[in-house]
């Protein structure tokens, strides 16, 4: 089977059990109406034929009750509709579980990027010492967040998970049954989640997926590159968000934080719990047994009791495994030696804290709630601050904020953002002192502008207590365009200040920064986010290299293109020299999270192809930019910057957004804890609004904007200048370029203008669509031309066919989602609808789930 090209095996693996199974699905009684079943193939059909035909949403949904219902009544009519959205979401779970149980078939698990590849290609090249010695400090950390992109119930994940293994045994009696189940099992919840909730969620994946898939790749690694020898790397890092992330989330609390960190804790040591179980079924020899049972007592107590006192860690459990080792090589001929080494490796990489919780809270909060600090502390008569530092200038401000030390009571500040920020960073240190210094070592401050938004988070950290030296890395999170160019100058500032250099010795000699590409595609478009990150990335590779900082950049890539997501590992395996790239850190979250990291194959496959290409670009290929590629792009970049942000600035685009797309009902799913935008205000205020429910809005109307304005208007410049030949060039010989567009193709590929095609009549909104969809063709077009292609993606057939299964599958729930659109801004002309009003809004919403979750980058 492995032996028939891709495209065949996806066909054969995947499209032809999703038809079997669906056509079991779909057949399946869930309540005391059959006929859903039935009438939701006949509804795609008219579907699609009446999009081909030109028609309109609403028209088609009426197309149908005239064709197929006799004279159906309004209840009836919405009755059926969300019968459908419920068929609808469980086909995309069938789906998914079909797709992750065929992806070591599908994939080549030990093909181009996997780790045995790697090893294979530094032999063969004889660089075998030279990736030992890259390993040796590489690193790569996979930070899983909460953000609301989506969140299937703990009970649907099961049932996925259970599917999987049906589907891979070719159970077809569990099968039917999963199935039945899964048509009977709620999707959403009524309340919102916790941050709470949604730290359990992902702690799921973390148990069932990470645990295994990590150490797997880490035991490789050390018994064939490293020949069995210790590494004095973890390798693989994971980071966590969910109950840290205090960015625009009131909900998270310092409780909430605390108790986020306590579940991972108990969570790792339940996992160690078990293997510790199953350890002492194999070693039943003198000396071994007594110490696994000593430790397995210790465990118990940790895990079952809940034992708090903090008197057991990870360097007391790995002496103890040692100590075990070191008999069982001496006494008993190392029988069953590797099972306990792999154990050791679980230990040595997740510690007692699992992943990395990282905390995070946006600088204007930050200043705001130390400015009261600093006024509270005067009022209390304590000389740490002059009487007037608020009116000194920020140079003698990052001064002075350099030198402060102290233990400060929450209990005496005035304010309650100051207390809520300054018991964040008590929790921190509790945090480090119960799941050791990785439990939470990491503050991000988001929106950074300045030296002075570090340095007022560095006080903060320093004046709670912790005694010598600050085990915390502060880390600024540059997001706009313009915080980006400024991005060197504040690190240059904060490199030149003795103290805060000081400190970076003691992290040995590294700075994390981090850049965010959502809210830089929301704010400068897709080509200029992604190239200001990367000039970004080299200024600051250059300044940190002067200064001898190993300098360590942190992605907020986030899943489909327009969040900066897209082909991963092609991105990181494209970057040159001039950035530093001894570790690979992002950010996943939603669905990339189950369609990337879901299952165990699908974990180590994608880990393994991260990995692979900071090998491929460190070991084997540089790829770099000369001087007329950048002249391109920086052009490029410019002139798609100017179309981008002129588009933003027309008079319709938020109306649009607000009237025409689903934006306002992001906030009203449930999916997650986070409101939609960081200001209360009911105006809908541009800088305020998240980008997720921006990105999302974008892909519910199938117009991806995010992810392709400005694209088609820079290429069309180059073409009307007869200088089209020089971006094919710069194409066909720059991965970083050629991964950038192929990136745009796929947000191109999940477009559909012709779901909304009826608002090019419309009166307010006509032109405005029009000039979408024009932007649309023009890249859609000189994309093709520019990679020689017929068809978008052609060259990545099973991506391809996976996102046009999937646009396939939701191509009703998009239709009745407009639909529903419609018939609200029909209803709001009048009043007396509230009750109709509320239905129509009921369906929009609901018809989110289906959509979000049918749109993960899987391929």
């Amino acid at each position: 089977m492995s032996t028939l090209p891709k495209l065949s095996r996806f066909n054969e693996n995947v499209l032809s059990k999703y038809q079997i199974y669906n056509s079991i699905f779909m057949t399946l009684p869930f309540d005391t109406i059959s006929n859903t079943g039935v009438f939701l193939p006949l509804f795609h059909k008219v579907c699609k034929k009446g999009f081909q035909e030109g028609k309109n949403p609403t028209e088609i949904v009426e197309t149908f009750f005239r064709k197929y219902q006799e004279n159906p009544s309004e209840k009836e009519k919405t009755d059926l509709l969300f019968r459908f959205i419920q068929y609808i979401e469980r086909q995309v779970v069938l789906f998914d579980a079909i797709e992750d149980a065929a992806f070591p078939i599908v994939n080549n698990m030990d093909g181009v990027g996997t780790l045995r590849s790697s090893e294979e290609l530094a032999i063969i090249g004889n660089k075998k010492e030279e990736l030992k010695s890259y390993l040796e400090e590489f690193k790569v950390r996979v930070v899983l967040t909460a953000h609301p992109t989506q969140f299937y119930p703990g009970s649907v994940l099961g049932i996925i998970t259970d599917l999987d293994k049906a589907i891979q045994n070719d159970d077809l009696l569990l099968i039917k049954n999963l199935l039945a189940q899964l048509g009977k099992t709620p999707f959403y919840k009524k309340t919102k989640p916790s941050p709470f909730d949604e730290a359990v969620s992902l702690i799921w994946y973390l148990e069932n997926v990470f645990y295994h898939s990590v150490s797997k790749i880490y035991n490789y690694i050390q018994n064939n590159v490293y020949d069995g020898k210790p590494i004095d790397n973890e390798i693989i890092d994971l980071g966590f968000w969910p109950g840290g992330d205090r960015d625009g989330n009131p909900f998270v609390t310092t409780k909430i934080t605390l108790d986020v960190a306590e579940r991972l804790r108990q969570t790792i040591l339940r996992n160690y719990y078990r293997d510790v179980r199953r350890l002492k079924r194999r070693f039943t020899f003198d000396g071994v047994q007594e110490i696994l049972l000593k430790v397995e007592k210790r465990l118990y107590k940790h895990v079952v009791r809940s034992y708090t006192k903090v008197n057991f860690n990870q360097k007391i459990l790995l002496e103890e495994l040692e100590k075990a080792r070191e008999i069982i090589e001496t006494k008993h001929q190392s029988l069953f030696i590797d099972e306990l080494n792999d154990f050791i490796n679980k230990v040595r990489i997740f510690g007692f804290h699992f992943a990395t919780l990282d905390l995070r809270q946006d600088s204007r909060v930050h200043h705001t709630a130390f400015t009261q600090i600093v006024k509270d502390m005067q009022e209390m008569g304590d000389t740490t601050f002059p009487k007037n530092y608020l009116h000194l200038s920020e140079e003698e401000q990052i001064e002075i904020l350099s030198l402060v030390k102290g233990n400060i009571d929450p209990a005496n500040l005035t304010d309650e953002i100051s207390v809520k920020t300054i018991e964040s960073m008590y929790a921190l240190k509790e945090i480090q002192t119960r799941n050791g210094e990785r439990g939470a070592n990491r503050y991000i401050i988001s929106n950074n502008q300045t030296a002075l938004n570090v340095m007022e988070a560095f006080a903060m950290l320093n004046l709670c207590g912790f005694e010598n030296e600050l085990p915390v890395d502060v880390i600024p999170l540059f997001e706009t365009v313009e915080d980006l160019i400024n991005a060197e100058d504040v690190m240059r500032t904060l490199y030149s200040n003795r103290v805060y250099r000081h400190h970076l010795s003691k992290r040995k000699n590294k700075q994390t920064i981090m850049l965010g590409f959502s809210d830089g595609t929301k704010d400068g478009g897709y080509l200029m986010a992604n190239w200001g990150i990367f000039k970004a990335k080299e200024a600051l590779t250059k300044v940190s290299r002067e200064f001898d900082i190993e300098v360590i950049f942190f992605d907020g890539r986030g899943g489909p293109p327009a969040r900066g997501g897209g082909k991963t590992h092609q991105f990181y395996a494209s970057l040159g020299p001039t950035i530093e790239d001894k570790e690979i850190q992002l950010t996943v979250q939603g669905q990339t999270i189950s369609s990337n990291f879901g299952t165990k194959n699908s974990a180590q496959y994608n880990l393994e192809q991260l990995l692979s290409s900071g090998i491929k670009n460190e070991v084997f290929t540089k790829d770099q930019l000369n001087n007329n590629h950048r002249k391109l792009i920086d052009d490029l970049a410019s002139t798609s910057y100017q179309t981008y942000v002129d588009f933003k600035n027309h008079p319709k685009f938020l109306p649009y957004l607000e009237k025409m797309s689903t934006l306002k009902y992001y906030a009203k799913t449930n999916i997650g804890s986070r409101p939609s935008k960081r200001s209360s205000s009911a105006e809908l205020d541009f800088s305020a609004l998240r980008a997720i429910p921006f990105v999302g809005s974008w892909s519910q109307l199938k117009q991806n904007v995010p992810g392709f304005f400005g694209v088609g208007t820079a290429l069309k410049k180059y073409e009307d200048a007869n200088r089209f030949d020089e971006i094919v060039a710069f194409y066909n010989t720059s991965d970083f370029f050629k991964t950038l567009l192929e990136n745009s193709m796929m947000s191109l590929t999940k477009s559909f203008f012709e779901l909304t095609a009826y608002m090019a009549n419309d009166k307010e909104f006509g032109e405005f669509w029009k000039l979408i969809h024009e932007e649309y063709k023009t890249t859609k077009r000189l994309l093709l031309k520019l990679a020689g292609h017929t068809e978008l993606m052609e060259n990545f057939p099973i991506g391809k066919a996976s996102i046009e299964i999937r646009e396939q599958i939701v191509l009703p729930l998009l239709t009745i989602q407009q639909y529903a659109l419609k018939k609200i801004q029909e209803l709001q002309k009048t009043e007396g609808n509230e009750e109709a009003l509320e239905i129509f809004e009921k369906m929009v919403m609901r018809s989110l789930f289906g959509n979000i979750n049918a749109s993960r980058n899987s391929a």
